[in-house]
């Protein structure tokens, strides 16, 4: 027993000795609410490390990953400490640029010592082989945000609520009592709903195997057909993402479809809107269908052209990897945590003032267990890119089916890729 407490007396003591060791300055790439949690979690990271500045610096979504594959493509030039990277996007860079990230098992510790502390699918789009290249940040569990003040005007319960054409039904009652729509779907500028959708039927662009295209699958032509369905039927608007935000700020939507980390975009857009939220999940394809899908979720990056990897690579663990870094995120801008431990929190399964007194995050969580499983791969965009125009064309009517717009979507993708398209 002795033995153990010198043991662990001198780890202890080891360890605040590289805390003290660790100086000097990093900068860390972001967006949005991500960007303002990763600053969140900087005074208690500092507590620990007194003597290293963390600037975050907010580019933007899009900002971040282009200058982030320039940055890779000129040898690592002018790229941060610290790099923000959705997992669907991930393995572009490792498959592209494999020398321009570090393997973060070549530090100490090693990013193997952290795997059994996130759920496995976390780490599929995250390493090559042995080498793991970022650490599993949030994920985004997919459930309705909905105002609870305009469904009761309609006189909608959510609870009744099981499937897309329930929930159509609904939304026409909700659009003839309050003028606000159920929810916004991107015109011609992305595909979120229709892979929420196709995710939720077990099917996306490529298979889990990364080997085969399989976007003209039935599960991605219903989600196509549904998008339609919602579109045709007057219950959603058509907009982006600040059309959203300005939307709901102004009742004029009543539901946003989105990955739990949405929770932080309301709450801190809408302050004065507390107590009139609530969540439920969403509908399923079919009755007894799967009520659950998977929208984002990112991860840290360590770029190898750090000049201050020891600092940067303590900042990556202290938010990724401790309780107080993920719920510290949590609670401020409602990222949800991958971070296992974290999940075991009194915070997670308390009562939440803004979204009426409801356990939000428990609603949330608990469909993690249900999301099926799917892969971005390294071609994620540009099969993004194709399947946004297929879904424009479709609902525009310029093709008569989704399997029409989505066989030649694969053809196109198969086309771009190399990869076959799935029998």
């Amino acid at each position: 027993m002795v033995k153990g407490l010198m043991a662990l007396g001198m780890v202890a003591a080891s360890l605040g000795m590289a805390q003290g060791n660790i100086s000097g300055e990093i900068t860390v790439w972001s967006w949005d609410i991500a960007a303002k949690a990763l600053q969140a979690t900087v005074p208690s990271f500092n507590k620990k490390y007194p003597n290293v500045k963390v600037n975050v610096v907010d580019l933007g979504n899009q900002q971040v990953y282009d200058k982030g594959l320039s940055g890779c493509a000129a040898g690592g030039a002018d790229l941060p400490d610290v790099y923000s990277v959705e997992n669907n996007e991930a393995e572009v860079f490792w498959a592209r640029f494999p020398g321009c990230f570090t393997d973060l098992n070549t530090l100490a510790p090693s990013a193997n010592a952290f795997k059994g502390n996130f759920p496995a699918f976390k780490w599929t789009e995250l390493q090559v082989g042995n080498k793991i290249y970022a650490i599993p940040w949030d994920s985004g569990p997919v459930v309705m945000f909905y105002r609870r003040d305009l469904y009761q005007q309609a006189g909608v319960n959510p609870e009744t609520i099981e499937t897309w054409d329930d929930y159509i039904a609904a939304g026409k009652k909700i659009v003839a009592a309050t003028g606000a729509k159920v929810g916004v779907i991107a015109n011609g500028q992305d595909d979120e709903w229709f892979r929420m959708l196709a995710n939720q039927n077990g099917c996306f662009y490529f298979s889990n195997d990364a080997k085969s295209v399989t976007v003209n699958k039935p599960g991605c032509v219903s989600a196509l057909e549904t998008v339609k369905k919602l579109i045709d039927s007057g219950v959603v608007m058509q907009g982006g993402w600040n059309e959203q935000i300005q939307a709901f700020k102004a009742g004029k939507v009543a539901t946003a479809m989105f990955g739990g980390w949405y929770e932080g975009t309301i709450r801190s857009n809408a302050p004065e809107l507390e107590g009139k939220w609530g969540v439920f999940r969403m509908p399923a394809s079919k009755k007894g269908g799967v009520r659950a899908a998977n929208l984002g979720g990112s991860a840290l990056a360590l770029p190898a052209s750090s000049k201050n990897k020891a600092a940067a690579w303590a900042f990556i663990r202290h938010a990724l990897a401790t309780t107080e870094g993920q719920v510290t995120m949590l609670k401020e801008f409602g990222l949800v945590p991958s971070y296992l431990p974290a999940l075991k929190d009194p915070y997670v399964s308390a009562p939440s003032k803004y979204w009426g007194g409801q356990a939000v995050w428990k609603t949330i969580l608990d469909t993690l267990g249900q999301v099926p499983q799917a892969r971005g791969t390294q071609y994620f965009q540009e099969a993004r890119q194709i399947v946004i125009k297929a879904q424009a064309d479709y609902v525009a009517g310029r093709v008569k089916s989704a399997k029409e717009a989505l066989d030649s979507a694969a053809r196109q993708i198969s086309a771009a890729t190399g990869l076959p398209v799935a029998k």
